[in-house]
């Protein structure tokens, strides 16, 4: 990580954080320009080049920080005991909404990630991308799915609900009417509606 950029304050930090986050998340690496980057933070050029050498230095620093922001985010949220998999979801959507309270773009970024294909970004990614994956691994081994009623499946059931959550997070982007904290109260509810026609409870 980036030493010298951590000294700078918080506000400016975020400012330039987010920037290369929303980015990234809508152009892709190949498309996005260090130019929208320092538009969208609303600071020089020079001051974006102190601190990171060109516009790969920049997608590594967004990455590092999303995957270890996250990650941590995840063992905060999601308990260490819990096995159930409405909960597991419901923790899982908790930890995603948090990190979107000060890094908006942050999911959209990390969704993004998987699919390019620069190879000097393929690079960077590396064995940073197992970090994430390896945290959501551990989550979902530890959900008893034998729980739920026969005939059900659920890893599809697992995946549903957070391909809700997506859509609904996306629909309210492409509306313009984010804020983390509704949106969560909107996921809740789906999870508790899928888990009552499920369970019948």
């Amino acid at each position: 990580m980036n030493g010298k950029f951590f000294e700078l304050k918080k506000e400016k930090q975020d400012r330039m954080i987010n920037a290369a986050l929303k980015v990234f998340a809508i152009n892709g690496y190949r498309h996005a320009s260090t130019d929208d980057v320092v538009k969208e933070a609303g600071i020089s050029k020079g001051l974006l080049f102190h601190y990171f050498e060109n516009k790969l230095g920049v997608y590594q620093f967004a990455y590092d920080y999303s995957v270890r922001y996250m990650s941590l985010e995840l063992s905060t949220f999601v308990g260490s005991r819990e096995k159930d998999l409405f909960e597991m979801v419901k923790q899982i959507q908790s930890a995603r909404l948090d990190a979107m309270k000060g890094y908006p773009y942050m999911q959209q970024f990390l969704a993004r990630s998987t699919y390019e294909d620069a190879n000097e970004v393929l690079m960077i990614i590396g064995q940073k991308k197992e970090i994430l994956e390896n945290a959501y691994q551990d989550i979902y081994r530890r959900i008893h799915f034998n729980a739920l009623p026969r005939g059900i499946d659920g890893r599809l059931l697992y995946q549903l609900m957070n391909h809700a959550a997506d859509g609904l997070i996306q629909e309210h982007f492409q509306e313009g009417s984010f804020q983390a904290d509704m949106v969560l109260s909107e996921i809740m509810q789906y999870i508790n509606t899928i888990k009552k026609l499920v369970l019948g409870s």
